[in-house]
Formats: structure tokens, sequence, C-alpha cells
């Protein structure tokens, strides 16, 4: 008895130091890409954030031996507001009736649920707010796909049923994210949605190795000083940026169709890039890259009236350079290797 009684005993102790059950995720292959993807959970999900929807986030994309997402930041926290992997998306910040709701009352963060406002006058993207209601997900995994559906109410006449498909295009280095946004609520849902990417290309740091093409000649609106510059349909970098350096900026240029909605992110060190394309003309371009990731962030607008539907679609290409692309140049220091675990 008091044997059995000493096993219990080192078995629950055994159990308590165990390391945190793994984040809910699924793996999806055509045979050329192979990719690892966290799936919504309001308890044990990756990411609990309120600043980003928390379907399609992309832990790793692999192409003929290049990874092109993963960790780029130090510190992880599952509510820290930016301790997500690309490809995310998220609405426009103040979007949608923040401004509507009291203090003490809430509002709804697009594919997160519905929010408490603080009583703060101005909503703050960055700000992990409480969540009241996550909705209700529903996941489906298929060998080279998943698709997440979210469905909200909130007490103010907005609701929606929000499905969003990952699918690796058969035959092809190719991943397609579809979206279709329902309105099942009496209210109409107009904000702008942008993808904030978060590539991390071989990890490899920013620096003159990269190169971020257009297909419209590009204007910054602010000063990139000595770290990077638009020249003509080109960002290049003036030299590698160092540990809390960036490059922000407007670009503007573009037009009113989606034949701008293309953009490649090229490096030529690893011999790798990527071609980003959309079906819906562009609201809005942001640019921002720091050491370990580089972000263009393409923003849309998203209508749909009480009972309508809309439709969208965003293309990632994956491909590898041709030899007379390589870069000669000295090699790169090589960019951090973060390593972090759940609290």
């Amino acid at each position: 008895m008091h044997t059995k009684r000493i096993t219990l005993l080192l078995a629950l102790a055994l159990a308590f130091l165990a390391p945190a059950a793994d984040f809910p995720e699924a793996a999806i292959s055509n045979g050329l890409i192979q990719a690892r993807l966290y799936l919504p959970d309001p308890v044990r999900g990756y990411y609990q954030g309120t600043r980003f929807e928390w379907s399609g986030i992309v832990s790793s994309l692999q192409y003929q031996g290049h990874e092109y997402f993963g960790v780029w930041f130090e510190r992880y926290d599952p509510k820290i507001h930016d301790a997500i992997t690309g490809p995310v998306e998220s609405t426009q910040e103040g979007d949608l009736f923040y401004n509507e709701a009291k203090p003490g009352g809430t509002f709804v963060r697009f594919g997160v649920g519905v929010v408490r406002r603080p009583d703060e006058r101005r909503f703050n993207a960055f700000h992990t707010y409480e969540i009241v209601d996550p909705g209700k997900w529903k996941i489906r995994k298929a060998k080279d796909r998943v698709e997440f559906t979210h469905e909200l109410k909130d007490g103010t006449g907005l609701a929606y049923v929000y499905r969003k498909t990952l699918r690796l295009t058969r035959n092809k280095p190719e991943l397609v994210i579809e979206h279709t946004l329902r309105n099942t609520g009496r209210r109409e849902i107009s904000t702008a949605q942008y993808n904030h990417n978060f590539f991390v290309i071989d990890k490899q740091p920013t620096g003159p190795d990269f190169v971020v093409k257009f297909p419209f000649e590009a204007r910054a609106t602010l000063d990139l000083q000595d770290k990077a510059q638009v020249r003509g349909r080109e960002l290049v970098y003036l030299r590698e940026l160092q540990k809390g350096e960036s490059v922000f900026t407007q670009l503007t240029g573009f037009g009113d169709t989606a034949k701008d909605y293309d953009f490649r992110i090229e490096n030529r060190k690893a011999g790798a890039g990527v071609r980003i394309t959309g079906d819906r003309p562009l609201k809005r371009l942001v640019y921002w890259s720091i050491r370990t990731t580089l972000c263009p962030e393409p923003y849309i607008a998203i209508q749909a009236g009480p009972g309508g539907e809309t439709r969208w679609k965003i293309t990632y290409e994956f491909y590898t350079l041709p030899a007379s692309q390589l870069s000669r140049l000295p090699a790169s220091i090589p960019a951090p290797q973060y390593q972090y675990r759940r609290p």
C-alpha cells in the first residue's frame, strides 16, 4: 500500500512538471511544398492576441530546401500582439465599431471575437483586449489544405460567417488563401483588411542580398535614410539592418486595378523568391522590415451588406533564382536563431 502511494505521488509530480501540451496544428503538402499551420484555440492556441486573425498562421513553409516563414521575434507569449508568424491578416485599426462602444462595452475584432473596450479614447492595435466571446471555430483538414470557418455574433446586430482556406495548388509551388465573408447580421460590414506577411527567407538578415519588386513606379512617403532606397520599381537595401533598426514607409504609385497587387521578394544569397498576387485593387500599401523579417503590407477594401457575401484571394508563388542572379557578395552575418518556449 505504501509503495502504491509513493508511485501515485511520483506520477502526479511528473505530470505537474511536464511541459505544456503542443499547440494545435496541422501539416499539409502537395509533394512540392511542405507546410505547418497553427490552429485557433482560445485556451491552447499559439496565438491568443487580438491584433491579428487567428486563422492562417503558418509556422513553416518549405520549398526546394528553402524556408519562407517562421519565428522572427525575440520574446514569445501567446498574448503578445505580434508574437505570430506569417502570412497573417487583420482589419484596419479602429474597425469594427470601436468608437460606438462605451468603456466597458464590447466591439468586434474580425477573425478573433467580441472583445471588451477599456476606458481609452482610441483603438490601439498593439493592445491585447479582453476576449468576451471568441465565437465558434470549425476546422476541416485535408492533405493539401486547411479550411477555417469563424461564426460570430455580437449584441449590436453585427454577425458574420467567415471562411478562409489555405490550399496548396496541385503540381505547383503555390499557396492560395481563399476568403469568403457572409454578412448574417443586420449591420453593414465595411472595413479594410491587410496581410502583414512576415517573411523570413532562410532566416537571412535583411540587407543588400534582398530586393522587393513592384509592377509600378513606387514612391516612399518617408525618408529611408541610409538603410534602404526605392529605385523605380524596386526597393533595395543599402546596408544590412542591425538589431533595433527598421525600415518603415507607405508606398504610393499603384493604380486602381488588381494588377498592382503583385510583389516579389528575392534573396540573392539564398537563391529563393516569392511572388504575392491578389485579386482586389490596393487601397493602401505599407512596407516594414527589421533585421529578421520583411513585410509588404497590402490593404484592400472589404464590404458586405446585410445578407450579402464577398470573396477575395491571395496567391503565393515560390521559386528559386537562376545561378546568374545569385549574389557574389561576401557572406552575410547569420540572423539570430531565436529560441522560445511556452510561458
